[in-house]
């Protein structure tokens, strides 16, 4: 493998000014560990006022990757396979040079490590505005992260309403749950032959539809959360919006006795809970657990809403009877430091277990201060992701089938979308420098896609959804009912 270029109009890079500082890139790749699976990692320089940008990719072994550009380099994309392949568990030197009126500029050289941990095979996401009040278009969308080919699952212009709660069991897009909102509402399930099921989860021993889903690793069970969920805007200070619930319990779904399991201890009125998850080996329940302030809960308004603070809370569940324990264990008392819980996912190796912190509430995503912890299951301790979080939020977020990588959802970029970002995460717990999911032309093409990225999932292999069908079905008056046990 030697020197490679993409073809066509390229000049040479000749009597440039040597530059001791580094290049000040978009998105921010220096220094990042990237899986060997990953797309070209394009980019732009952040200086707009540059004429042209080269960089030069090299090896230990002499192996050279070459791309040029106005606006960004785009690297061919078998050429990039081909050289992360060689370079497995080492790092790649990438050399950047930007022309500008008074000439060629060359900066330092900065490395990007090549883990020998792959990464799975795409991600799905819903697409949205990053509105308030209303919905335009929207939907549910696949992307291949070895390539940047994205197509939609389904889309709201194929019948009218909301679609979200898109949850797959550990990627596997045979064992997947899709919510559907408005006049179609419907959750949505995915049988073995892969055809879909339109369920109506609102019972009359539960507080309403069946929400926030998480597969079981059996594939047996699903758990939610039904919620009473509202809107407060503030009419000053950072966080403009809060969405947060005035009721909220939780039910495991028993998919194959239609029927949803539930316990006293869960369905508290003096207690909000939400945000289910099982465990890795499927035997505990982890949940967000809340009291409202006593004013609140008597109905008199949201003054107090800033001292609603939500712990990490864990309670038994046996897969083979679907029993709940007899009690309920607090792992995380955040209300004790004034700090509140969101988004709890555990590794699928049973390791670590990553949380969203923020100031209160639950719906992390609106909160500027809102950072990335990772809990040790072995130790009990906590710390933060300091190499993932930035200075704005960091919220939704779910981790790779082998345990080594995180996918997040962050506002760093502009505050206002919400897009995703990796990290790598070892078996001690040390994090990597997260990096932006990569598209050809990145500044071009996030300037032009007015939308955030909402609750990324990783998926190991192609969906092969089946969207003509599914809008059939959603668009059919037909639900079928959940039982109760």
């Amino acid at each position: 493998m030697g020197l490679m270029a993409l073809m066509g109009c390229q000049e040479t890079v000749k009597d440039a000014k040597q530059e001791n500082a580094l290049p000040h890139i978009y998105p921010d790749y220096i220094g990042v560990t990237i899986p060997v699976n990953i797309a070209p990692l394009c980019f732009n320089m952040a200086d707009e006022s540059a004429l042209r940008i080269d960089a030069v990719i090299t090896d230990r072994h002499g192996h050279q990757l070459e791309s040029q550009g106005e606006e960004s380099v785009d690297f061919d994309l078998d050429d990039w396979h081909t050289l992360l392949g060689q370079n497995l568990g080492d790092s790649l030197s990438v050399t950047v040079s930007t022309k500008y009126d008074d000439g060629w500029h060359t900066y330092r050289p900065f490395t990007i490590y090549v883990s020998p941990d792959s990464i799975d095979y795409g991600l799905c996401y819903r697409l949205i505005e990053p509105g308030y009040e209303v919905w335009s278009k929207m939907g549910i969308y696949e992307r291949n992260l070895s390539t940047f080919d994205e197509h939609p699952l389904i889309e709201n212009t194929q019948f009218e309403g909301c679609v979200n709660c898109h949850s797959f069991n550990r990627g596997n897009p045979a064992n997947m749950s899709l919510h559907i909102r408005g006049p179609h509402g419907a959750t949505l399930l995915r049988n073995n032959d892969g055809s879909v099921t339109a369920y109506n989860t609102k019972t009359d021993q539960t507080l309403g539809l069946c929400v926030y889903p998480y597969w079981h690793p059996s594939g047996r069970y699903i758990a939610y959360s039904t919620n009473s969920t509202s809107q407060l805007f503030h009419s000053a200070g950072s966080n403009r919006v809060e969405v947060f619930d005035t009721a909220s319990d939780l039910q495991v779904y028993d998919v194959e006795q239609n029927e949803l399991l539930l316990s006293p201890l869960l369905k508290q009125d003096s207690i909000y809970e939400t945000f289910p998850v099982f465990s890795a080996d499927g035997r505990s329940l982890y949940f967000c657990a809340a009291r409202p302030p006593l004013s609140f809960a008597k109905g008199a308004g949201v003054a107090l809403l800033d001292s609603i603070r939500y712990n990490l809370c864990r309670i038994d569940f046996d897969p083979a009877t679907g029993n709940f324990g007899n009690r309920i264990d607090t792992i995380i008392d955040a209300a004790a430091m004034h700090k509140s819980v969101s988004f709890p996912r555990p590794s699928y190796d049973g390791r670590f277990l990553c949380y969203t912190l923020s100031d209160n509430g639950q719906f992390s995503i609106w909160h500027h201060e809102a950072d990335l912890y990772l809990l040790d299951l072995a130790t009990g301790e906590s710390h933060p992701l300091v190499g993932a979080n930035s200075d704005d939020t960091e919220s939704f977020h779910n981790w790779s089938t082998n345990s080594r990588w995180l996918v997040f959802s962050s506002r760093r970029d502009d505050g206002l979308f919400t897009r995703p970002y990796f990290c790598h995460v070892d078996a001690n717990g040390a994090v990597s420098k997260a990096f932006m999911l990569p598209q050809r032309n990145p500044r071009r093409f996030y300037r032009q896609r007015f939308l955030s990225y909402n609750v990324p999932e990783f998926i190991i292999g192609p969906t092969h959804f089946d969207s003509h069908q599914a809008s059939a079905v959603i668009n059919d008056e037909a639900r079928k009912n959940f039982g109760v046990r």
